[in-house]
């Protein structure tokens, strides 16, 4: 074992531990400039790891607001929380607490029931633990030692099941120590400015089958003024919320006897909501889509051939009838694939475009349903375009002038951003290859600046995904426009080209709103 990140400069000691024997260097907390890590290509690499190396790290990463100082601190705040409610929670146990986008979090089983009334108490421990200025160690060990080291701790246990065999490290604070791979800041004195959100319950490992772990909400920042902007932006963000808003105008209600994430519309959400549809439909008819319906439940062989059973089939409902599986989908896109298989077509009548506002039902976990946010039923505002491949960019740039309209209509301010091939995907390269490049094109010959989001399209194509922008400036996921070679080949789809022979087409996936609960959502 090697302990990295000691108290005292320069000195280097030879000790034994109940993980292991190895080398304590102590080069000290001083810091030049307020390095709190360093960049050793795309990884964050802490001032432990630094300090003992030989490798001299030019990329700098300075305590202050930057994503990558962020990721830091807000990581090593999540310890220091941990380490506070260990203070007050003698028999507190933890399991994972990582970064997200919106700051960290942990889960934790503790044999006391804890709320939203005892944050500020364990806020008051964290900043006593950050004005103590505790050194921040990290220990290098093998997961066969830890394993022994942390051998009366079942939680640990599980989190060593999901890390593969070799090194791992333990970061040690004061009397709290976790494993963990960091990346840390060196001291807790970086850790002043953090606020607890809120008290959630969390299943281990995300399996609705395991124990109801306790999860914490934080976040944390490198100077006061962001953390009070921050703290303004949630309270805002409380008045504002749908579910409350939903409740005083009647709009939509939600019943445990009917289930979690099935929203009911009321009578005034349903006048709301039937007024955007007939907006929509209007807008489409004049863009030449043609309105058609998919049923809401079909055979499994159909799911298997599109490559939903082996590719989504945990975010689906499955049922038998007669002996035989059927999936309620999740999609609508077989459902139009049926209508042009419905009969023979030629390369005139393309592009042809269908379009469907299709509920859907996908199986979301309970901790994860938020209102209207995040359902199990929703309703797409759901559009398929069949093409020729030298029609692709026409109609993508047609689908962008389409979303540019509504998004005015509404006062949305949208971004674009365009998401590769995820790991779990189907179909040849060149197809992905081709498609990505497709929207690509579309994009810059147009002017219109986008992000990556490497790995992130849907299993059969790439997509634009279309972010908005709320009153309180938060970016939200909306629409989609996605291109598909690859269930055009699966179904067997084609159409009569100009030279009478068959030929494959494209199949563009759109949706503008994204799904009707959603975009509700969004205007709070």
């Amino acid at each position: 074992m090697v302990v990295v990140g000691g108290s005292n400069p320069l000195v280097a000691t030879i000790f034994c531990s109940p993980v292991g024997l190895g080398v304590h260097t102590s080069k000290g907390l001083i810091m030049m400039n307020d390095v709190i890590a360093y960049k050793d290509g795309a990884f964050l690499i802490d001032t432990q790891t630094a300090l003992a190396s030989s490798k001299t790290y030019e990329d700098k990463i300075l305590f202050d607001n930057s994503k990558d100082a962020l990721e830091v601190i807000r990581h090593s705040c999540a310890h220091l929380m941990a380490q506070a409610i260990k203070a007050l929670y003698k028999d507190a146990q933890f399991f994972v607490g990582p970064v997200i986008e919106d700051g960290f979090y942990y889960d934790f089983r503790v044999s006391e029931k804890i709320g939203d009334a005892d944050l500020k108490e364990i806020e008051k421990k964290m900043a006593e633990l950050a004005n103590a200025k505790l050194p921040i160690e990290k220990i290098y060990t093998t997961k066969a030692e830890a394993i022994k080291h942390f051998a009366n701790d079942d939680l640990k246990q599980e989190v060593m099941l999901r890390i593969p065999d070799g090194e791992v490290s333990i970061y040690k604070q004061g009397d709290f120590e976790d494993l963990c791979r960091g990346p840390h800041v060196p001291n807790t004195k970086y850790l002043r400015f953090f606020k607890l959100i809120k008290v959630a319950g969390a299943y281990l490992g995300g399996d609705e089958k395991r124990e109801m772990l306790t999860r914490i909400y934080g976040i944390a920042f490198s100077d006061k003024e962001s953390l009070k902007d921050y703290v303004t932006m949630i309270e805002e963000a409380k008045k504002r919320d749908h579910r409350k808003i939903g409740n005083e105008l009647k709009l939509f209600t939600f019943d445990d006897e009917v289930g979690a994430g099935l929203p009911i519309w009321l009578p005034n959400g349903g006048r709301l909501r039937s007024k955007l549809e007939k907006l929509l439909f209007s807008a489409h008819r004049k863009r030449g889509y043609q309105p058609v319906r998919g049923p809401e439940i079909l055979k499994s062989d159909a799911w298997k051939i599109s490559g939903h059973y082996q590719n989504y089939g945990e975010n689906m409902y499955f049922t038998v009838i007669d002996e035989a599986e059927y999936g309620i989908k999740p999609m609508n896109c077989l459902g139009h694939i049926k209508v042009f298989q419905s009969e023979v077509r030629s390369y005139r009548d393309l592009p042809l475009k269908f379009f469907e506002y299709g509920v859907v039902h996908r199986h979301e976990k309970s901790g994860v349903l938020h209102g209207l946010f995040r359902v199990r039923e929703f309703t797409q505002d759901d559009a398929h375009i069949f093409c020729t491949p030298d029609q692709i960019k026409e109609n993508v740039l047609e689908i962008l002038s389409f979303v540019d309209s509504i998004m005015n209509t509404f006062g949305f301010h949208y971004e674009m951003e365009i998401s590769t091939r995820p790991e779990k995907s189907i179909g040849d390269e060149r197809y992905w290859e081709v498609a990505t490049q497709g929207l690509k094109n579309a994009l810059d010959e147009n002017g219109i600046k986008y992000g990556i989001d490497e790995g992130g399209g849907a299993f059969y194509g790439p997509k634009i995904d279309i972010k908005i922008t709320d009153a309180l400036k938060r970016k939200w996921q909306c629409g989609t426009i996605q291109v598909d070679f690859n269930l055009p080949e699966r179904f067997d789809i084609s159409y009569v080209d100009a030279n009478n022979e068959h030929a494959r087409p494209v199949m563009l996936h759109r949706a503008i709103l994204g799904s009707f609960e959603r975009f509700y959502w969004y205007f709070n």
